[in-house]
């Protein structure tokens, strides 16, 4: 059994996360916690809400509210909308909390003792009209690398490039948008990255089963030059700098939040009355494996700030062993986005469908080797024939076949030469579903289930049991019981995809109560887990179709978007 450390990059608090976030980095690292807790190794599935820096201040700003109580009841609200996702976070915690204050000023401080800190002075925007200077996401323009004219002073939402605030042309204020605005001087912190290029490099060397396009990013970053960081800003929300002088800064929203993966495993472990519990996952943690799953545009971030801030502390902290980075999801031929409202948002999708159809569609199209559009019509027809057709079609046959013909008991019979076949065409179906979750590749994981879900379709149209009832009731009995474990197999390992579905189906077939949320174990190709004489019953229809009717409507619902 070995020990899975798993952490989703921190949605930002500024509002509900749209499909795009969900497919980036919640669901699969949701679905790679659920496929480990399913084969036996010890779990920790880790997250929190990103609360610091200039989005958290934006938004509260436009919504009337104190930024800290606009976080408060921000982050009740996405919790919620995780919930009814069947995200299954151990611990879904918050990036203000005093344990991040806390240990974001212990990393600074072991930063400033081993002389990777440096003060120096720093031209920044200055707004006459705002009264304050503007860092990061106050200050919009034009991007210098690839002429986006609605860039941000972090980053560009574009090319992904990070940006400061000086850097963009024709800039103006995001508060009041004045283009009256000055360079002035002011004092900042940087953490001397360059001086860890080496020991950077080594520990890149020394990671293995990093997707392309992750490994691409690291390298280029490396081979242009680490630069140095600036991890303070003219702020009032956020981590106090314990530096005199720094009375009226906070640290980098991109230098704390990182941390807070670290920080939220202590609020787990407090909370199970466990205090220490957290060093077994982060402290001389080499028996960990830990994953981050997250988008392309946050792999600077992991690949090279954050292991420079741990590597740089010179204490031996649990470092990631395999960072899954994706492509984006589109919207409709562009970019989702938060900050614009387009897209579908999740409140949105849940009230539009039962989770398991985004969970299923986002999986099965994730965005790994490219980028993926999403479109209802697409979404329609996948969903259509996967769940409806393939999978809810295959359940709704067989058990209501043996609630009709066998009073809803499990018959019985002996396997068979076809049945043997059968057996070890599943077992080698199973492997492949299994190899790709043991390399995270999640589109492929999802064809290996779907897979699965033909196999067991085209076992029961060639044996045909409704058509041997009368002719032939041991051969009959003998495929109808294969079938329900057939089923019985196909719910287990699609779980982690569409845990609602899932469950529904092994409450039917007596695998769990229905208040039950057991972690089935991984299925064995034996097809025997649900044995002859046990009563079961038919669930009610799993998936319903959509039409092209719901297609017309949603385009227009969202036309605007």
């Amino acid at each position: 059994m070995a020990k899975a450390l798993i952490t989703s990059a921190l949605p930002y608090i500024n509002g509900v996360k749209h499909l795009g976030n969900l497919a980036g980095s919640l669901l699969p690292a949701d679905i790679q916690a659920r496929y480990r807790r399913q084969i036996g190794d010890e779990t920790l599935f880790i997250c929190a809400t990103d609360e610091h820096g200039t989005p958290a201040e934006l938004a509260a700003a436009a919504a009337g509210l104190d930024v800290a109580d606009y976080c408060r009841r921000q982050h009740a609200i996405q919790a919620d909308i995780y919930c009814r996702l069947n995200l299954s976070f151990d611990h879904f915690g918050r990036s203000s909390s005093p344990a991040n204050h806390a240990l974001t000023q212990h990393f600074f401080e072991c930063l400033d003792r081993n002389g990777l800190i440096e003060e120096r002075i720093l031209d920044q925007v200055f707004s006459p009209v705002d009264g304050r200077f503007l860092p990061d996401r106050y200050v919009v323009g034009t991007c210098p690398h690839c002429g986006f004219a609605e860039a941000r002073g972090d980053q560009c939402e574009n090319c992904t490039r990070p940006l400061d605030p000086v850097d963009l042309r024709d800039p103006k204020s995001a508060l009041s948008g004045s283009r009256d605005l000055e360079i002035r001087p002011s004092r900042h912190l940087f953490l001397r990255q360059s001086v860890l290029t080496n020991r950077l490099a080594g520990w890149l060397d020394n990671r293995s089963g990093w997707p392309p396009l992750v490994a691409s990013i690291a390298r280029a970053w490396l081979a242009d030059g680490i630069e140095d960081r600036c991890i303070t800003r003219d702020l009032s929300w956020g981590v106090p700098v314990p530096r005199k002088g720094f009375e009226d800064k906070v640290f980098y929203v991109w230098f704390d939040a990182p941390i807070a993966y670290i920080a939220a495993t202590q609020d787990w472990a407090a909370l199970q009355g466990r205090p220490e519990a957290w060093r077994d996952w982060w402290w001389e943690a080499a028996d960990v494996d830990y994953t981050q799953f997250l988008a392309k545009d946050n792999v600077p971030f992991h690949a090279v700030s954050f292991p420079c801030t741990l590597i740089g502390s010179g204490e031996p902290w649990k470092s990631v062993d395999v960072i899954k980075g994706v492509n984006w999801l589109t919207y409709e031929g562009g970019k989702f986005s938060t900050s614009r409202g387009r897209g579908v948002f999740l409140d949105q999708a849940l009230d539009l469908l039962p989770a398991d159809y985004w969970r299923w569609w986002l999986a099965a199209n994730a965005p790994e080797p490219s980028d993926t559009d999403f479109s209802f019509a697409r979404f329609a027809t996948d969903v259509n024939h996967d769940l409806a057709d393939t999978f809810g079609n295959l359940v709704n046959r067989v058990l209501t076949f043996v609630d009709r013909h066998y009073d809803g008991v499990v018959p019985a019979g002996a396997a068979a030469e076809r049945e043997e076949q059968l057996q070890a065409e599943l077992a080698r179906r199973l492997a492949t579903v299994r190899a790709h979750h043991d390399v995270r590749q999640l589109r492929r994981a999802a064809d290996a289930v779907r897979s699965i879900w033909h196999l067991a379709n085209g076992y029961l149209a060639a044996e045909a049991p409704w058509t041997r009832v009368a002719s032939d009731p041991s051969r009959a009995a003998l495929v109808t019981r294969t079938a329900v474990n057939l089923v019985d197999v196909s719910a287990a390992v699609a779980w982690s995809f569409i845990p609602d579905a899932a469950r529904k189906v092994r409450v039917a077939l007596g695998q769990e109560t229905d208040r039950g949320t057991s972690v089935p174990a991984w299925p064995s190709p034996a097809l025997d887990g649900v044995e002859a004489g046990r009563k079961i019953q038919a669930p009610s229809i799993l998936f319903g179709k959509l039409s092209a009717d719901w297609v017309e409507a949603r385009r227009r619902q969202f036309a605007g978007c």
